[in-house]
């Protein structure tokens, strides 16, 4: 996934997205925090070879960042959800070597910070 045209079509697969989803940041962000064609008492998001993800482009790999925290804290949110409980969704990045865990934590923690 080194660009968001890849993002989106990845995304879009792995979790059956519906037809009509936009191919945008936008739709990426609202299809994440809906997914009711895919009722689940969880959600695990598993990304592997991180470090490339995103990598033709730091604003659209911050993006992403962006959309994946906000879905994380949506689902963690009783408020609208079933039965008034929080529904865990996780995304776990995988990478091969310490180093780029760590680079990689320090990126996303940069990206999250700026969307406050």
């Amino acid at each position: 996934m080194t660009d968001a045209d890849h993002v989106f079509y990845e995304f879009s697969d792995a979790l059956l997205f519906p037809g009509y989803f936009g191919w945008n940041w936008d739709a990426l962000s609202d299809c994440l925090r809906d997914l009711n064609w895919l009722p689940a008492d969880g959600y695990l998001i598993i990304v592997e070879n991180a470090p490339w993800l995103g990598s033709s482009s730091a604003e659209d790999r911050h993006t992403l960042f962006r959309i994946l925290s906000r879905a994380v804290h949506y689902w963690a949110s009783p408020l609208g959800q079933p039965d008034g409980k929080g529904v865990p969704f996780k995304v776990l990045l995988l990478c091969d070597r310490d180093e780029e865990a760590a680079l990689l934590r320090q990126e996303v923690a940069r990206a999250v910070h700026n969307m406050r």
